[in-house]
């Protein structure tokens, strides 16, 4: 039986949900950022636990079936671009179709719908977080995170961090740079 579940975003909340099913003795076979699947059918009163106690956690059991799409869309994305070394070399729209098995249309209306943001304006979202981390990492220059991100140019890179931040990516890092500073000199 599978269980969706939203904001379950990182392994800190996939290790919390693990703990939450050994408590109420279900037992595993998966879990997956957003989903869960479990060997036996739940009960009624293990589905309200379980809700319950993930709930206190910041985590929703999710039982509509919109909601539960929108999760795996939101899910595919975050696991795409934070969690995967190698972005796919198809387009996303293409990418999301095949592995929800539905029509990217009938995804991308659904999720504007609910969401009140396109697919690719969250997938931009989603990659500027990245350019960030990836910035303040410092491991990779300009050029190679534009590479890696699969945007066409910095240029291009640089115009969509700047729209979503306020700020280029260089003016980011100074900021990082200049805040380290600070706190050596206390």
């Amino acid at each position: 039986m599978k269980l969706y579940i939203k904001y379950m975003v990182s392994l800190r909340c996939k290790l919390m949900v693990k703990e939450e099913l050994l408590k109420l003795g279900l037992h595993y076979v998966i879990v997956d950022l957003g989903m869960v699947e479990i060997l036996e059918d739940i009960t009624e009163d293990q589905r309200k636990q379980l809700k319950a106690n993930l709930l206190k956690s910041g985590l929703e059991l999710l039982d509509d079936k919109r909601s539960i799409l929108i999760e795996q869309v939101k899910n595919i994305i975050i696991e795409m671009i934070h969690y995967s070394n190698e972005l796919p070399k198809v387009n996303y729209s293409d990418f999301l179709s095949e592995k929800l098995g539905y029509d990217y249309t009938y995804l991308a209306n659904i999720f504007s719908e609910v969401k009140g943001i396109t697919i690719q304006q969250f997938i931009i979202i989603h990659k500027i977080e990245k350019v960030k981390e990836l910035l303040i990492y410092d491991e990779l220059n300009l050029t190679e995170i534009s590479y890696k991100l699969h945007y066409s140019s910095v240029a291009h890179l640089s115009n969509q961090f700047k729209k979503i931040t306020g700020l280029t990516p260089t003016f980011y890092k100074q900021l990082k740079d200049k805040r380290k500073q600070n706190l050596e000199d206390l």
